[in-house]
């Protein structure tokens, strides 16, 4: 099982070497001077912990630990504050944090304040385990609240072609890593393209969906294909890779050649059409993204009936 990880931020040489002293036997710690420097790195990785030193509080950190934790996608990332020993009241109401670790306590306790987080985290946030996306739950939330706002937006469903025998012949640590790949360079594209209102969540197994701008969506799906068929090849042995396919057992028990992964895309949005429930313009999203299946190489199709039953 691979290590939890915990982004460490602080100035303070002596608490991040006790910290790595303490934690890097059991949980990968990634260590940050400040939290400019560390959101990259959160942004890209999703870790599973985050601790922040205010033992001197930080205006500017807490401004953007406060924009990290009002972005949908990461509302859910735990979050330890270490404070000093009596922090002013004033400071308290504008921090977002899940939990917190006095300075004078942290040798004692923090090993099992870490692990509580943590815990707890699992059991109450709904998020995929493998890409530490945001889950089912959390995707119908962000599509209904949009509905419920009137707001126009696209919603778009990603599926990879032929997994399941890449899986199978590979293995479950190959096919993990391209799941965990993926979802990152989704997460990327879309938070480069649309940092606020932009939404991506793992619905499970090689399915994804994103919630973005309808202006937008096409040109972002477009540079998700792009970017998914430059790097899905290096997934693949250098003789697969070179002869553009593998043979693998298919759902009867027969062999087949399966081509090199690609990525179906199926797009609908709200501007002509209206919905009530999310269940309605996923379900959409979701027969597009078959529909795009049926072509070959990766692709996207958006959804133009609605279009059409106006004219």
């Amino acid at each position: 099982m691979s290590k939890k990880t915990l982004v460490v931020i602080s100035q303070d040489m002596v608490l991040k070497g006790m910290m790595e002293g303490f934690l890097r036997d059991i949980f990968s710690v990634v260590v940050f001077s400040n939290m400019q420097s560390a959101i990259d790195f959160i942004y890209n990785t999703i870790p599973n912990l985050v601790i922040i030193d205010l033992t001197i509080y930080d205006n500017q950190a807490v401004g953007i630990l406060n924009n990290l934790k009002g972005d949908p996608i990461f509302s859910q990332l735990p979050v330890m504050a270490i404070l000093s020993d009596n922090p002013e009241n004033s400071q308290w109401g504008s921090l977002l944090v899940e939990d917190y670790i006095r300075r004078s306590d942290f040798e004692r306790d923090i090993y099992p304040r870490i692990n509580l987080a943590i815990l707890r985290s699992e059991r109450i946030v709904e998020i995929n385990p493998l890409t530490r996306l945001p889950g089912n739950i959390s995707i119908n939330r962000q599509i209904q609240e949009r509905l419920d706002l009137s707001q126009t937006f696209a919603v778009a469903y990603a599926d990879l072609d032929n997994f399941k025998p890449f899986n199978d012949y590979y293995g479950f640590s190959r096919g993990d890593e391209m799941i965990r790949v993926t979802g990152r360079l989704i997460l990327n594209i879309v938070k480069n393209r649309q940092s606020q209102e932009g939404f991506v969540g793992h619905i499970g197994g090689d399915d994804f969906i994103y919630v973005v701008d309808l202006e937008l969506v096409e040109e972002i799906t477009n540079e998700i294909i792009e970017a998914f068929d430059r790097i899905v090849p290096t997934f693949y042995n250098t003789e697969d890779r070179e002869k553009g396919y593998i043979k693998s057992v298919d759902r009867q028990g027969n062999i087949r050649t399966y081509p090199i992964i690609t990525i179906s895309v199926g797009i609908t949005h709200n501007k002509v059409k209206k919905f009530s429930h999310y269940g309605e313009i996923t379900e959409v999203a979701s027969e597009m993204k078959k529909f795009a299946k049926t072509f070959k190489g990766s692709c996207f199709k958006s959804d133009q009936r609605q279009y059409v039953a106006d004219n």
